[in-house]
């Protein structure tokens, strides 16, 4: 199978971590016969850098063209000054809705071989698995007016807005994915505030009765924080707005020990998917080696499960990950005692080695270092 992909690899450690991607997605092309065209585009600051514009039209137009999107990270130190429709992370909310890409995908799985990783007891995260579901392309991030007023701008105004169809669409998808998991979904809101929020119940409560073998229950996002880290294990698919998932998935990544490992995917109604590590551009290491580029080879795993239905080819990836933390391999996020730290590309070859079922080739790297 033929597959074009973009890739948009942003800032900081971005360029070093899809890089690290590509090379297991070619790996996995020839292990399973398939063949995989990547072609490169600007995103963020480089954007920025190389345009004036923090997402291009050429971007946009390869992202159309493509069969599904590969991103880094954006940002960084060096645009911070920058007006607001100007900075590297306009570029990032520009391609979300001009793919119209409004159901972000956050799996959350605690790997038993970095339980000690985590600053959570063992016995707490052991075992979690849950998918958050965020909506994202509507919310506070994209509503209209956000603007500086009155007498020497001392007032601001930030507008949170959402149709009921944005709401349905985004509710409908957790749904959908419950069904493929444990049945149970976890609807997280500010209702006792937020006029948003009370219509999102509402709406929750009417997808609801099309799934009645799925379990719904409400948390008010204050809660939802508290009990993510005293329980996690409790939630299956956890369902929220822009804002609060973009919190709550940052929370979660303490289940993991890192947001290193924390890939993520962006979908559609019917175009092409966005997938990307949940992590930031990190540009205090960026070209050292030290980037973790686990969350953005998982990520890719993503690609091949939901954005092409290679359900096998994204097991193999995933397996490999799993092994390689099992044999003690880390990058310096997560290292611990007594296990063996690499190097960004280090990791990368380690991984291929794994997925190519050549353990000695991944022996030969560590010893070689």
């Amino acid at each position: 199978m033929k597959k074009q992909i973009a890739v948009l690899p942003g800032d900081g450690i971005g360029p070093e971590i899809t890089e690290g991607a590509i090379k297991v997605l070619q790996a996995a092309a020839e292990k399973f016969g398939h063949e995989f065209s990547f072609q490169k585009a600007l995103i963020g600051g480089a954007a920025i850098d190389e345009t004036g514009e923090p997402l291009p039209k050429e971007t946009v137009e390869i992202c159309q063209q493509s069969d599904a999107i590969l991103l880094g990270a954006v940002g960084g130190y060096k645009w911070d000054n920058l007006p607001g429709d100007k900075r590297p992370e306009k570029g990032l909310l520009a391609i979300r809705k001009s793919l119209d890409l409004f159901a972000n995908l956050r799996p959350v799985q605690a790997f038993k071989s970095l339980s000690n990783a985590s600053t959570l007891k063992e016995e707490v995260i052991n075992g979690v698995d849950l998918m958050i579901v965020r909506e994202l392309t509507g919310g506070i991030y994209f509503g209209e007016p956000r603007e500086r007023r009155g007498e020497n701008n001392e007032e601001v105004v930030d507008t949170l807005h959402y149709t009921k169809r944005e709401i349905e669409r985004i509710i409908e998808k957790a749904f959908q994915l419950a069904m493929l998991r444990d049945k149970k979904v976890t609807s997280v809101d500010k209702a006792n505030v937020l006029e948003s929020s009370r219509m999102w119940r509402e709406t929750a409560e009417e997808i609801a009765k099309k799934y009645p073998e799925v379990e719904l229950e409400h948390l008010l996002v204050d809660n939802a924080a508290m009990a993510l880290i005293r329980n996690p294990k409790q939630f299956d698919v956890m369902v929220t707005e822009n804002m609060f998932g973009d919190i709550l998935s940052d929370e979660a990544s303490m289940l993991t020990g890192s947001l290193g490992m924390l890939p993520s995917a962006s979908l559609s109604a019917d175009g092409p998917g966005l997938f990307e590590p949940v992590h930031g551009s990190a540009p205090d290491i960026a070209g050292q080696g030290k980037a973790n580029p686990l969350a953005t080879i998982l990520s890719a795993a993503m690609m091949l499960k939901y954005a092409f239905e290679m359900k096998e080819e994204a097991a193999a990836i995933e397996e490999a990950v799993e092994e390689v933390l099992e044999a003690g391999y880390r990058t310096a996020d997560i290292v611990e005692e007594n296990t063996k730290v690499l190097t960004t590309n280090e990791m990368v070859e380690v991984v291929i080695s794994y997925l190519s079922q050549d353990k000695k080739a991944a022996d030969a790297i560590s010893v070689k270092r």
